[in-house]
């Protein structure tokens, strides 16, 4: 790559990191203020996941619902395909599935919101916290942002010096930044390093390698859930191959992010888990290819409006019919002997 890429590369992030400026301050002054209550890197992240995750809990419900109907569809949009073969009816297709799409009350790409939304807060975290552990060689920067916090130069980490973007200088935060030369220490790591960081041995790169598997795993975890409420889903191999595929391309994506992000990645994945099971659980949409629930009608309860005798005959119960009595041959005997007195 020759300089003049690396010079319009970098101008051009810069250009993106000035327009979104005010975004990083908002969600890094959130992580600084929960940081600030809890002084935990990772617990201040999960924290800062479970907030944006609870605001976007209705589109997951709203894309669950319009994926499972996009399932359901699939053998109707495979008739029209069918139907309107060829490049000279592809109009006609167009038209009659986005017919059937109205009809059915259905948004064909309701299904990819949350993933569409989720790669901004994944960029959005990713650019803060290379923020939070930016550093400096220039000693005034150092001495300026020591001060800020109440101490010498001489008592931080010598040079590159942190110098923390996006948040307060006088938060607990960027102090414990400043003090700690850009590392972001918890669960025994540094939480801005890669899996592939310069500098780890090979023992140090375990844990990294945990966390993406970890990730990995949680992804397979998610769509199985949802395959196995899923019969369409099941049945379309093309569907199945491209969810197998996914979660490794998300894995190249993981070994080139920081910890940190990745810890989002993975309280998010079992928020998504959690929010699953409790909509089918809950019944606020029917799994695709589930047959319909039929209510067994009591036969032993008698119908309104009707006698006893016809609701018991209404209700399918078969009575047995009433015989008359037969004659008493001495009640007749009785009764001559009583005429012949008289």
């Amino acid at each position: 790559m020759s300089h003049l890429d690396v010079m319009v590369g970098n101008s051009i992030t810069h250009s993106v990191g000035q327009i979104f400026q005010p975004v990083f301050k908002l969600f890094a002054g959130i992580l600084a203020l929960i940081y600030s209550v809890v002084p935990n890197y990772a617990v201040a992240i999960a924290v800062l996941t479970i907030i944006i995750m609870g605001a976007l809990t209705p589109l997951t419900v709203k894309s669950t619902k319009s994926m499972l109907a996009m399932q359901r569809l699939q053998p109707e949009i495979k008739k029209l395909q069918q139907k309107y073969k060829g490049p000279e009816n592809r109009q006609q297709l167009n038209e009659e599935m986005m017919r059937l799409y109205r009809e059915e009350k259905v948004n064909p790409a309701g299904g990819c919101l949350p993933m569409f939304i989720q790669f901004p807060f994944l960029i959005i975290l990713y650019d803060i916290i290379r923020g939070l552990t930016n550093t400096v060689s220039d000693a005034k920067v150092a001495a300026l942002n020591a001060a800020s916090c109440h101490l010498h130069l001489a008592q931080i980490p010598p040079a590159p010096y942190a110098s923390p973007r996006y948040i307060p200088n006088s938060s607990k935060m960027f102090c414990d930044l400043v003090t700690s030369g850009g590392q972001m220490k918890a669960l025994g790591i540094d939480l801005a390093l890669k899996p592939f960081s310069a500098g780890l041995s090979f023992v140090g790169r375990v844990p990294y390698l945990a966390i993406v598997v970890l990730a990995v795993i949680l992804q397979y975890v998610q769509m199985n859930q949802m395959n196995k409420r899923n019969a369409a889903a099941q049945q379309n191999s093309s569907m199945m191959k491209i969810q197998k595929f996914m979660p490794i391309l998300f894995a190249y994506i993981y070994f080139l992010i920081p910890a940190a992000v990745l810890i989002y990645m993975v309280v998010s994945t079992l928020i998504r888990i959690g929010t699953q099971e409790a909509i089918f659980r809950s019944g606020i949409v029917t799994p695709a290819g589930a047959a319909p629930k039929v209510v067994p009608r009591n036969d032993a309860e008698p119908e309104k409006g009707l006698p006893p005798a016809e609701k018991s005959r209404g209700a399918g119960s078969q009575t047995a019919p009433v015989k008359s009595a037969a004659p008493n041959p001495n009640s007749s005997k009785k009764k001559k002997r009583k005429r012949k007195d008289r």
